[in-house]
């Protein structure tokens, strides 16, 4: 199947982790159909119900009786944020795969737009940037958005990135790219920083991409900022360790169009 524009298309698949999401997860799983399907994509949008308590699950039942693209798989324990996209990432038919928040903080365009870029630059991963100036975000907590900006700088000045987002967990991964980053080591919220960091350290091409992020309007948090510290660090200290000692082990043969910048606002990096 062939985009208007004669590049190559792909099936793309949509991994929703849901943990006692009742209060949206239908609106958001039915507002990311409705704009994939009026933009010609073809997709799955698999759900993954961690261990919910309230009427998750039925609703979940219930949606893909009703529309042939949404899947959704009950995750085993051990549960938690990480172990549920874990499970999503092992069980998605696609040909790329996007992680996709169930509180509908995430824009089903902005997921439209990485989805065009992967087709036409051909690059191995699309990541999304909250804070540029194209980007848009609405009623973000003071507090996790100092300890994200200190978090992203400590990433970016240990790296030697420009891109400043890196614990965005909106982001697009070819198939065969989410399968060069296994095994996958965090069990939590952590795994929103070892893929992208896997990825660059080990030479996947990538573009950058301004998104808009919305704060939930129902439901908690499942982000629980004391827990998660000494986690980020372990995977961050991981990923530098694999960066200077591996010696090119893992590093890509990437094709020249993937790796040009670009007059666009799109970004294409080189790991």
């Amino acid at each position: 199947m062939l985009l208007k524009n004669d590049t190559q298309s792909f099936k793309l698949s949509v991994v929703i982790p849901a943990h006692n999401e009742e209060g949206c997860i239908e609106s958001t799983v039915m507002g990311l159909h409705r704009v994939l399907h009026e933009e010609g994509i073809e997709h799955e949008i698999l759900v993954v119900n961690d261990n919910s308590k309230d009427r998750t699950v039925e609703i979940l039942a219930d949606l893909s009786a009703r529309v042939e693209q949404v899947v959704y798989v009950n995750n085993t324990p051990p549960n938690g944020f990480g172990f549920a996209v874990r499970c999503g990432l092992e069980r998605f038919s696609g040909d790329a795969v996007a992680v996709y928040m169930a509180d509908a903080s995430d824009c089903p365009h902005d997921l439209v737009r990485f989805y065009r870029v992967m087709c036409e630059r051909n690059v191995d991963c699309v990541f999304g940037t909250r804070f540029d100036r194209a980007s848009r975000v609405v009623d973000y907590p003071k507090l996790k958005l100092f300890i994200n900006r200190m978090a992203n700088l400590f990433i970016q000045m240990v790296f030697g990135l420009r891109y400043n987002d890196v614990t965005n967990a909106f982001k697009l991964y070819k198939r065969e790219t989410m399968i060069g980053l296994k095994p996958f080591l965090s069990h939590h919220f952590n795994l929103t920083v070892e893929l992208p960091l896997k990825a660059i350290v080990r030479g996947y091409s990538y573009a950058i991409l301004p998104n808009s992020w919305t704060n939930r309007t129902t439901g908690v948090s499942k982000l629980k900022i004391k827990e998660m510290g000494s986690r980020y660090l372990f995977i961050v200290l991981y990923c530098f360790i694999e960066r200077w000692l591996s010696r090119g082990d893992y590093k890509q043969s990437l094709p020249a169009h993937g790796l040009q910048a670009t007059s666009t606002p799109v970004s294409v990096r080189q790991g």
